[in-house]
C-alpha cells in the first residue's frame, strides 16, 4: 500500500485533533505555522522557518502524496506530518516531518497525532519508523516518554545523523491495551 492510499479512519475516541491529506489550499495556513523559528530550533535544518524553505517544505510534502495536515476541532491547521514511501520489504513505513504549532506543545495533542498516524499505518504495516535528528532532544524525549518508542539505531542522512525508532504493531497494541 502506498502513502497515497493511506487514509486515516474516523475515530470518535480522538476528538482534539484531526488528520487529513494535505491539499494545495492548505498552503497559507501551513506556511504560517511552519514559519515559527522555535519549531525548528533543535531540528538539523534549524533555518527551516525561512520563507523559501517553508515553501519548499510545503511543496515537497504536497508532492509526496503522503503529506497530512493536523487540524484542531475548529478545522484550523496546527501542524503537519508525512507518510513516506514504504520500506522495500513492504513491512515498514517511515512517518516523518511531524510538527505542531507551539500552543499545542506539552499537550496530549502530540500523542494524539502520533496515535492517529500509528493506528492507521499499522493497518497495513508491521513497523513504523521514525527518524529524529540526534540533537533534537525535545522530540526524542517526546517519542520516548509519550509513545514508549525505543532508540534502535542511528543513521546518516543528508541533514546529519538521525536516531531511528521503530515501534511495532504488537508493541503499539500492547501499549494501547495497558491500563
Amino acid at each position: 500500500m502506498s502513502p497515497r492510499e493511506l487514509r486515516p479512519p474516523a475515530d470518535p475516541r480522538r476528538i482534539e485533533v484531526r488528520l487529513r491529506p494535505l491539499a494545495a489550499s492548505d498552503h497559507d495556513a501551513f506556511v504560517a505555522v511552519a514559519g515559527d523559528p522555535l519549531i525548528w530550533a533543535e531540528h538539523p535544518e534549524a533555518d527551516r522557518a525561512t520563507p523559501e524553505k517553508v515553501k519548499g517544505y510545503f511543496a515537497d510534502a504536497l508532492a509526496s502524496g503522503g503529506g497530512r495536515v493536523v487540524t484542531n476541532t475548529d478545522g484550523e491547521v496546527i501542524g503537519s506530518s508525512r507518510f513516506e514511501e514504504a520500506h522495500e520489504d513492504g513491512n515498514s513505513i517511515l512517518v516523518d516531518h511531524t510538527f505542531l504549532a507551539r500552543p499545542y506543545w506539552g499537550s496530549e495533542d502530540y500523542t494524539e497525532v502520533k496515535g492517529l498516524l500509528f493506528d492507521h499505518a499499522f493497518t497495513a504495516y508491521e513497523t513504523v519508523q521514525l527518524r529524529i535528528g540526534v540533537d533534537n532532544a525535545r522530540t526524542r524525549a517526546a517519542v520516548e516518554e509519550l509513545l514508549g518508542a525505543v532508540h534502535v539505531d542511528t543513521v546518516p542522512t543528508p541533514l546529519g545523523d538521525h536516531a531511528v525508532y521503530e515501534p511495532s504493531r504488537t508493541a503499539w497494541a500492547e501499549r494501547a491495551a495497558a491500563p
